[in-house]
């Protein structure tokens, strides 16, 4: 990892702040700096076949056909999606404290009954009338990891869809998003794109969803869908596609095919062994951490507001729910998180 990370990244602090932003890789950066070139001379190149190529490397990364992975640039919008196509009465069950994109567009869709339970009891939570469980993969606030395979089990013994968001987890958490209804990930963290990528991953059946978001793009012909309503809209996921942010899918591409090379079991462990680093020094200083076995988040609670202190440091984390929260990725080594036990610890 650090070869990589000499080759491709090039920080100028010690950045441990991937939970909120993953730095770009130089290949991104060079090939986003290309695309806007050529637009400003009127060569433009033809940047949707960057969405297809990001989709494509998405696919593979979560263990679905493409056919299944819908290209947009917010969960948010997709979440929403799925709110909207629910009926009337349909319950939907959400982890207390999940991050908001996921948890509102549930909450402000009139006719829904939400239900809200402690991660650690999502599975035993599901009952019969449920029809949906969505759930965070990991926590954006600590770094806790859902139970997956349990909330799986629950919801299918009582016919319920599940949602899993991945935005914490994919690109150092292996993902098999053949194993729930819905999946959504931003792209711009764990991934390494810019900003303004999302996915969703949809059944092969397309799940019942509407596609109330479509435009142009969503028809099997985009190019013949401009005017008036889609005559046939796209016979794959790509009916759900947001009209997408084509400088952003330039970069994203060379992001996704960077995590597919490393891939996301070594990237795991790398992260991983430095996550249990910093827990490990945090109990020598007599500090804690939330417990996250497993994580590559590690928040250490009531410490949130030593974030600029660090910042003035030259060190880049967040202050979420109280927690100051370090996330470890691909471009980190131990060097850093030594570094920052230091300064916790002066």
């Amino acid at each position: 990892m650090e070869t990589l990370a000499g080759a491709e990244f090039a920080p100028e602090t010690t950045y441990l702040n991937t939970a909120s932003s993953g730095l770009l890789p130089s290949r991104t950066v060079a090939a986003i700096h290309t695309a806007v070139t050529s637009a400003a001379v009127g060569r433009q190149a033809d940047m949707f076949a960057d969405v297809e190529a990001s989709r494509a490397s998405f696919a593979r990364l979560a263990g679905v056909p493409t056919a299944r992975v819908a290209a947009g640039t917010s969960v948010a919008v997709y979440c929403g999606l799925i709110a909207t196509s629910l009926p009337d009465g349909a319950e939907v069950l959400l982890a207390e404290g999940d991050f908001s994109s996921l948890v509102n567009p549930f909450v402000v869709r009139a006719g829904l009954k939400v239900r809200f339970a402690p991660l650690e009891s999502m599975a035993e939570a599901v009952r019969p009338g449920t029809a949906l469980v969505a759930v965070s993969a990991v926590q954006s606030a600590d770094g806790r990891m859902a139970d997956l395979a349990a909330i799986r089990a629950a919801a299918r013994a009582h016919g319920a869809r599940t949602l899993v968001d991945a935005s914490q987890s994919a690109g150092w958490l292996p993902l098999d998003a053949a194993e729930d209804d819905y999946t959504v990930a931003v792209a711009y963290k764990w991934l390494a794109c810019p900003r303004g990528i999302a996915f969703l991953v949809v059944p092969d059946d397309l799940g019942g969803l509407a596609p109330v978001f479509g435009g142009w793009v969503a028809g099997e012909e985009p190019w013949s869908s401009c005017y008036g309503p889609v005559a046939e809209l796209a016979h794959s996921a790509r009916r759900f596609d947001e009209s997408p942010g084509l400088f952003s899918y330039a970069g994203a591409r060379h992001s996704l095919a960077l995590i597919e090379e490393t891939g996301p079991a070594a990237i795991g462990r790398h992260d991983v062994a430095l996550a249990d680093r910093f827990r490990a020094g945090l109990d020598r200083i007599g500090q804690r951490a939330v417990a996250a076995p497993g994580s590559a988040i590690v928040a250490a609670p009531g410490l949130g507001h030593r974030r600029d202190e660090f910042g003035r440091a030259g060190i880049e984390l967040s202050d979420r729910a109280g927690n100051l929260r370090a996330a470890f990725h691909l471009y980190n080594s131990a060097a850093d998180v030594d570094r920052l036990l230091d300064v916790l610890s002066g």
